[in-house]
């Protein structure tokens, strides 16, 4: 899916909070591993994203994730930046889906 945006098949809305989440577990020893990716690596993608990605104002967007708080922000990036749909794995956003256009990773790379 990265490639994908790099290629500008489709736009990315995140929020402060989220920003600083992938950068904290991109820090995990584990995932720098896995990805081979030094802490200059990680600053220079986030500073990528923070320049490529709309990044939304999520304070007093009231919608919350009952099952997780910790997924809220989330949640609020696609409200408050009207996205078409958020892109998750996460089952506690899943279970949103009645009300919220969400999709599964493998959904949205058929759509693209």
């Amino acid at each position: 899916m990265i490639k994908a945006w790099h290629a500008a098949q489709f736009d990315l809305v995140l929020s402060e909070p989220m920003l600083v989440e992938f950068q904290r577990v991109l820090g995990y020893p584990k995932i720098q591993a896995r990805l081979r990716w030094d802490e200059n690596t990680i600053q220079r993608f986030i500073l990528l994203l923070r320049f490529k990605a709309e990044v939304v104002e999520i304070t007093g967007i009231k919608v919350e994730v009952p099952a997780d708080s910790d997924d809220t922000p989330v949640l609020r990036a696609l409200v408050a930046g009207r996205a078409e749909c958020l892109v998750t794995g996460d089952n506690d956003l899943l279970a949103l889906r009645e009300h919220y256009p969400i999709l599964t990773p493998a959904e949205f790379v058929k759509r693209l």
